[in-house]
């Protein structure tokens, strides 16, 4: 019966799986019921979290606004002037033309926009000029208090919370001197706003199912609301981690508190909400279903459990195979031993034809991977060979202009950066070399070019520590500077600086050659870009450094030319950040 049942085709042993239909509609109900349940936690979990963010940033947003008041006021010459000449002035009427002045700038200024109370501003004999909605009288006190804060802040802005007498939040900050830098105190502004309005203006939409919006402080203080229960200290002083949401339980109630610090302030916002409001119905329904639904599968996963896994395992077996085949694993495919025995239905053919597909395409990849690693080689090879006769013309150029001139140190001098530079010319063992590597030379060869061009060559490189290590082709920013001085120094009056700059933009590596000389057209630009633009004499064209680089890393990598005429011109070289991997060595040396 076994082996007649092996033997049969897919579609007979289905029929006999009709007998389990039911299991596998129970099964697909309970995913889909389990995973509408998932979304649905998920959408409250992300709807309160973006209720939040909204709420914080908009709050954030309100406190930036009371912030950037305080140092406009501050900062304004008018508010600096008059307050100057308050310090100086001994005429009462005077004094008193100025105090009015004040207060009408400050009602320019914005002592009634939105959520200020007022603008409350002081001389340096605390006398005090207030403008706004709800201009009030500081007590003593809490003045003394905001003067020696602000002092200590030396400018900077100083948040104070409500006090007994005043329920609006501060952000006040010392105001000095700036006009004629002497930085001298010549008072203080007190910027009053109302936070439960800015925060109610903007949590007006967390009523629904009580939820409820608290602010905190490091300290966990709570700023907002003035107003609080112990549930709601409870709430804050139990929440664990910075940012993500918790379950807290408070005498045998539930609650869903998700929370977020905010950046500026260095506040933290938090809703809460009652636990049975969101998730109880859910979890009642939840748990029927799921006790009804694993009775049922054990029922019937019993009875159905030979005969899924006689018409799945070969199938299942085969898609694994494929799977390990698309991500490249062939040599697994081969080398795994397979204990499943194949029957000889559809299911067993599909195995075998598999299998024997498989063998030709290894075949036929072993066959076209040798012809590519010798047609790479040959064009890599071709393309590097290009760089020693042309860098020894230059080189021979440079040293004879310089024997003509005179001067046996400098000739000394150019011949050791010669010397060196065609060790490295010669050396054709590694194609790769460290970014550190190829920058010696290049400061070997601004030195033979330095005494050419003496003060109208300045170089500059600008390369992090962490790049030095970056392997690059060898010879390939060379030509770049090479060609800057030839395009950019020979074709300009004055000294041109050329700068090497090397930065990590995500997974890839940028080293860019830039000069101030007169740069380019753009239709040549584009003509570079496109490819469609020969060199010039016997010099190394982009085209040449490009097609290395695509050779070695791949399409995405190359040359990026950016230039315009009389703003100079910069050549970027993008390779990978893991651009001295072995795979990579090992491929250029080929």
């Amino acid at each position: 019966m076994k082996m007649f049942y092996s033997n049969l085709r897919i579609k007979y042993k289905m029929f006999l799986l009709i007998s389990l239909i039911l299991l596998l509609f129970s099964i697909g109900g309970l995913s889909i019921l389990q995973y509408a349940f998932h979304v649905y936690n998920e959408e409250i979990h992300q709807q309160s979290a973006q209720s939040l963010r909204v709420s914080s940033t908009s709050i954030e947003n309100e406190l930036e606004k009371m912030e950037r008041l305080s140092y406009q006021v501050s900062t304004d010459q008018y508010i600096q002037s008059y307050l100057y000449s308050m310090k100086k002035s001994e005429n009462d009427y005077e004094s008193y033309i100025i105090s009015d002045e004040l207060r009408s700038r400050l009602l320019e200024i914005g002592a009634l926009n939105k959520y200020v109370d007022s603008l409350q501003l002081y001389d340096v004999h605390d006398k005090d000029y207030g403008a706004g909605n709800r201009v009030i009288t500081i007590e003593d006190k809490r003045l003394a208090m905001l003067k020696q804060q602000t002092n200590e802040a030396q400018g900077g802005v100083e948040w104070f919370f409500p006090g007994e007498t005043d329920d609006s939040f501060i952000a006040a900050r010392e105001i000095r001197s700036y006009l004629n830098l002497t930085f001298e105190r010549l008072g203080m502004i007190a910027v009053r706003f109302n936070m439960d309005e800015i925060i109610s203006s903007f949590s007006s939409s967390l009523n629904d199912k009580g939820a409820k919006l608290l602010v905190f402080n490091s300290d966990k203080e709570i700023i907002y609301p003035q107003e609080t229960t112990a549930v709601d200290q409870y709430m804050v002083d139990n929440i664990e981690g910075r940012d993500g949401y918790n379950l807290l339980d408070y005498k045998g109630d539930s609650f869903f508190a998700t929370f977020t610090p905010a950046a500026y302030s260095n506040w933290t916002y938090m809703i809460v909400s009652p636990y049975s409001n969101l998730f109880e119905a859910v979890s009642s329904v939840r748990k029927a279903v799921l006790t009804t639904y694993a009775l049922l599968f054990i029922l019937l996963m019993i009875a159905g459990m030979q005969f899924i896994g006689g018409v799945t395992g070969p199938i299942e077996s085969l898609n694994r195979k494929m799977k390990r085949v698309q991500t490249g694993e062939i040599n697994q495919y081969y080398s795994e031993e397979n204990d499943l025995r194949l029957s000889n239905d559809e299911a067993g053919h599909m195995h075998e034809n598999f299998h024997k597909m498989m063998n030709q395409i290894n075949y036929l990849i072993e066959e076209n991977y040798k012809k590519q690693i010798v047609i790479k080689d040959s064009e890599y090879k071709t393309l590097q060979a290009q760089i020693n006769p042309h860098f020894l013309y230059n080189t021979l150029e440079s040293i004879n202009w310089a024997a003509k001139m005179g001067g046996n140190k400098e000739i000394s001098k150019m011949a050791e950066s010669l010397g060196y530079i065609l060790r490295s010319s010669l050396d054709t063992n590694n194609s790769l070399i460290t970014l550190k590597e190829e920058l010696k030379i290049i400061n070997h060869y601004i030195t033979i070019q330095s005494y050419r061009f003496e003060e109208r060559l300045a170089f500059r490189e600008t390369v992090p520590d962490s790049l030095l290590l970056c392997r690059v082709p060898r010879f390939s920013l060379q030509p770049l500077v090479e060609n800057a001085i030839r395009y950019g120094l020979q074709q300009m009056v004055g000294t041109c600086t050329i700068t090497i700059e090397a930065k990590t933009v995500g997974q890839y590596v940028v080293i860019s050659v830039e000069d101030n000389g007169p740069g380019m057209e753009g239709e040549l630009v584009e003509k570079i870009a496109s490819g469609h633009y020969e060199s010039q004499g016997t010099g190394i064209g982009l085209k040449n450094i490009d097609e290395r680089l695509k050779i070695l890393f791949g399409p995405p990598y190359g040359v990026e030319v950016q230039s315009e005429k009389n703003r100079g011109t910069k050549v970027d070289i993008v390779i990978p950040n893991e651009g001295g991997t072995d795979y990579v060595q090992s491929a250029a040396g080929r």
